[in-house]
């Protein structure tokens, strides 16, 4: 019986100091992980710290460059020394000739502030490398305030108002230039809840539209642009537009 008492106990005495062994393992682990990660700490978060300023730098100067080329932009496109809008102008699909026509026609807009009704649909996507300079030059000399931006596609559309290089910036972040219906007559319901009544709406696209459109409602005359080929079935759909809001259709060939 003694014997068999003594062995219970070496069997008790064995698990404790395995126990004890196993706990003296873990915390000896846990001490050599918390020394590891603080000796991690001090040496990588000042160079986190370090890594975080100079990215902030970095964005301050392509903020400070971006307003910059912004800036000069808009001086170009107000200088009466025409040389260096025409080089713009002649690196586009625009020709000269076009481009006075357009500005002709545009001077012609009623008012004094305009809003800029934008089709943003996947079939406009190949015309955006373009499209915002010559934009932002024919705004700037027809001698008319740039309102509002409205951009539209399949049933959503999105406003804009603030300075002219603000609202351009956000036509080429925000509008989606993507989807397959445009729809105009979401694009003036939008523009009509969001901004005041301009002097007039230009509309620009290259397609007729999806959705319907309640001219009635549109308190602005909208002068059309579509662009791209000529289609008479978009022709045909911009001139009505124009013609019932009492507007206009401008013409643009790309030669």
């Amino acid at each position: 019986m003694k014997k068999r008492r003594f062995t219970y106990t070496n069997i008790y005495e064995s698990f404790s100091d395995v126990s004890l062994l196993m706990l003296a393992t873990f915390i000896f682990l846990m001490v050599t992980i918390l020394l590891t990660s603080r000796t991690a700490q001090e040496y990588e978060v000042p160079k986190l710290k370090e890594e975080i300023e100079n990215l902030k730098n970095q964005l301050a100067a392509a903020e400070l460059e971006k307003s910059s080329l912004s800036n000069s932009l808009e001086e170009m496109a107000m200088s009466a020394d025409s040389s260096a809008m025409d080089r713009i102008i002649q690196s586009t699909t625009f020709g000269k000739k076009d481009f006075d026509l357009f500005i002709k026609g545009l001077k012609g807009l009623p008012g004094e502030d305009l809003h800029l009704v934008v089709d943003a649909s996947g079939s406009m996507h190949g015309l955006t490398s373009f499209l915002i300079p010559i934009l932002r030059a024919i705004v700037v000399r027809s001698g008319k305030k740039l309102g509002a931006i409205t951009w539209f596609t399949d049933g959503r559309a999105e406003t804009y108002t603030g300075t002219m290089g603000h609202m351009f910036d956000k036509l080429m972040t925000g509008a989606p230039f993507g989807g397959a219906r445009e729809t105009i007559g979401e694009g003036f319901r939008e523009a009509a809840r969001s901004a005041p009544p301009p002097g007039a709406y230009l509309l620009v696209g290259d397609e007729p539209s999806n959705d319907a459109i309640y001219y009635s409602d549109i308190p602005s005359p909208v002068f059309t642009m579509p662009l791209g080929r000529s289609d008479p079935e978009t022709n045909q759909a911009y001139q009505t537009i124009a013609d019932k809001t009492n507007g206009r259709m401008l013409h643009l060939d790309f030669r």
